[in-house]
């Protein structure tokens, strides 16, 4: 069922909000971006903000944790009688396409900025929450396709190691010199769990 106007909107400013404090502490730094700075970017108040994230961190963060859970809903998607490597594959590679251009390489200056924000010790906490979100969305949904019991340790190992892989391709994808673009990396780093 689709959500109703009132869900979108909450939807597009919980977005407008992730995506400003993402661009704004690439841009500036960490410590040089304050709620009061991403509210005032997407025109509401910090209270606003509030509603929606819990930190400036949880917010940067935000988008990543929508692509885990799109992830695991994309995976149910599939066709049930699709291969599970495949199945994973396809999904994982719409999942980091980034948008419309899938060849889009971010300039220097992005990704030096976005380093920097990742090296910031308020972003590991975030981050280890978005790998849990990854892994948890994948396993659930593995778990269903193969029709396995909750209790079951596949899921949760082929899940992990599926965002395992994607790390890795998004930790390769950030500090490659020149930049290069994320999907055949992500590719890359599948293909290599099958390989053992």
């Amino acid at each position: 069922m689709e959500p109703g106007l009132r869900e979108r909107k909450k939807q597009a400013t919980r977005r407008a909000l992730a995506l400003a404090a993402l661009r704004l502490t690439v841009e500036r730094g960490f410590d040089g971006v304050l709620v009061e700075d991403i509210a005032a970017e997407v025109g509401v108040s910090p209270r606003t903000f509030n509603n929606y994230f819990s930190s400036k961190a949880e917010a940067i963060c935000a988008l990543a944790v929508d692509r885990a859970h799109r992830a695991g809903e994309a995976l149910r998607a599939r066709p049930p009688d699709e291969p599970l490597r495949a199945a994973i594959e396809a999904t994982m590679l719409e999942e980091f396409a980034g948008g419309a251009v899938p060849d889009h390489v971010p300039d220097r200056v992005w990704f030096a900025g976005l380093r920097m924000v990742l090296a910031n010790p308020a972003m590991h906490g975030e981050y280890l929450r978005v790998r849990a979100a990854m892994q948890d969305s994948l396993s659930a949904a593995i778990a269903e396709r193969l029709g396995l019991p909750v209790s079951s340790l596949l899921p949760d190992v082929v899940g992990g190691a599926v965002a395992a892989a994607c790390d890795a391709a998004t930790h390769r994808w950030l500090h490659a010199d020149p930049p290069v673009p994320l999907q055949p990396l992500v590719l890359e780093a599948l293909r290599h769990l099958a390989e053992y």
